[in-house]
């Protein structure tokens, strides 16, 4: 499965151009060259989409779960099937290497096949009434049409991560894909259409933001809408699908910390600053962009992550540690927050610089960068910068690093190393987030675990999980009353 020349939208089981003619460059992350075209919808794109997804919808309804959960489990047999393919389509897009686009693919599937075996538990509940021959229960009835808008830094696992609950749900769905990954939707949705899923039940509309992605989120016939991006454009989200009743997930940015005690393993918590801060080129709302280290093992783990992340190798291989940023705009927003944090007094320990010469030429590749001395309330550590930047802060105690842990207007994820179980429960009931862990990173979702966080890191919703089921689907109270007299 190649990434052709021009990506199309996907409506009623069809590729299809954008109905004004209009073409949007897709750029290669690791190039710098022109990597496909991918076409310019509109709001008569996203009508069309919406259309045809209302159309299909509600024979899929009708469907029983444990049926729907069968034809879902053909589509991750398929992905399976194909997923070097669709790995490939993942590693061009976002440039990071095969080996790791392979392992978000897997995670799909897993994911996939998660949902698929939620069909046979689309439970209800069933209760006792207060009133004398009348029972009670709630069933879980779908919405009906599903706008779901994805990020391009994980573009299979952000498919699968919405497609699969709203589809068991019994609700169709019409998803904008990022613009700097169009093509990783598109293979997905050839690929479950292959599978059998029924036309129209997933439409791709392709284009930037404000032209596809806005319509859709304005649609009146959209009553749910999933969203994985930026906090700003998530809270202008919430206030347009607010405004006409409908239903809205978000799940937006993060300044997550990572505390290391002075009781620590030192080398396992090296080894998971690096991978929460520099794996995926730092692409992650749950990056370790945070790294709160006690004044005890301060500048001996400083010495040791520097030098480590110095030795790290940028590049698309397979044994490289990360690969360029998505674009040349968060690539100029990352060297500019770097830049006015140095001039703000922090003091730079490694990177900060774009990395130029032959392995790099013209690609989006930013130096593993590590700051130190930047206040809490500066830009650096308050906003999110998406790319391969952390900031060290050294406090006196746990209860000081607990504090600055929580000290941010975000609340996604945490983690703590330490070898006391006092501490780490401590942390665990304590800190401000919707996700922590303990000896590892600030990352590691699974498919049966609800992803979610707190204050500007989302609105209280969780995907996936089986909380996920909550987002895509409505619970009716059923009172049936019988009448002794006709027995």
């Amino acid at each position: 499965m190649e990434i052709p020349g021009q990506v199309l939208n996907w409506i009623d089981g069809q590729e299809r151009p954008a109905s004004g003619g209009g073409w949007v460059d897709k750029l290669d992350p690791a190039t710098g060259q022109r990597q496909s075209q991918l076409a310019r919808s509109g709001s008569e794109d996203v009508a069309a989409a919406v259309a045809g997804a209302v159309r299909a919808q509600p024979a899929w309804a009708r469907t029983p779960g444990v049926r729907r959960g069968e034809i879902l489990y053909d589509v991750a047999a398929a992905m399976k099937a194909e997923r070097e393919a669709l790995a490939r389509v993942v590693a061009r897009e976002t440039g990071k290497s095969f080996k790791l686009a392979l392992g978000e693919t897997d995670g799909a599937i897993q994911l996939a096949l998660f949902f698929a075996g939620e069909g046979q538990r689309l439970f209800g509940r069933t209760t006792t009434s207060g009133v004398a021959n009348r029972s009670v229960m709630t069933l879980r009835c779908p919405l009906g049409v599903a706008g779901l808008i994805m990020a391009a830094n994980t573009p299979i696992a952000n498919v699968a991560w919405k497609v699969f609950p709203a589809l068991i749900c019994g609700n169709a769905a019409v998803t904008k894909p990022p613009e700097d990954a169009p093509a990783t939707a598109w293979a997905f949705s050839r690929i479950a259409h292959r599978a059998g899923l029924p036309p129209g039940l997933v439409q791709v509309v392709q284009g930037l933001g404000a032209e596809a992605g806005e319509p859709l989120v304005d649609h009146p016939q959209v009553p749910v809408v999933s969203f994985t991006g930026s906090t700003a454009v998530g809270r202008r989200i919430a206030v347009k699908v607010g405004e006409r009743m409908g239903r809205v997930s978000l799940e937006l940015g993060g300044k997550n910390a990572l505390v290391v005690c002075d009781d620590a393993d030192l080398d396992n918590a090296v080894k998971w600053a690096l991978l929460s801060a520099f794996s995926n080129a730092g692409q992650r709302c749950a990056a370790g962009s945070r790294i709160v280290v006690l004044d005890a093992v301060y500048d001996e783990f400083r010495d040791r992550l520097v030098a480590r992340t110095k030795a790290l190798k940028v590049g698309t291989g397979d044994d490289d540690d990360l690969g360029p940023v998505i674009n040349a705009r968060q690539l100029a927003g990352i060297l500019a927050a770097v830049e006015r944090a140095v001039a703000g007094g922090g003091r730079l320990l490694c990177g900060g610089q774009r990395l130029t010469g032959a392995a790099w030429q013209g690609g989006y590749y930013v130096a593993p960068t590590v700051i130190e001395g930047v206040g809490p309330h500066d830009e650096l550590s308050t906003k999110e910068v998406f790319g391969p930047v952390t900031c060290l802060y050294r406090v006196r105690d746990f209860a000081e690093a607990l504090a600055l842990a929580n000290d941010s207007p975000y609340g996604l994820t945490a983690s703590i190393h330490t070898a006391s179980v006092h501490r780490a429960w401590q942390f665990v009931e304590q800190v401000q987030t919707g996700v922590v862990m303990v000896n590892a990173g600030t990352f590691g979702s699974e498919p049966h675990m609800p992803f979610g966080g707190l204050k500007h890191s989302g609105n209280g919703t969780r995907e996936p999980g089986t909380e996920a089921l909550d987002v895509y689907s409505s619970l009716k109270n059923v009172f049936l009353t019988t009448d002794p007299a006709r027995l």
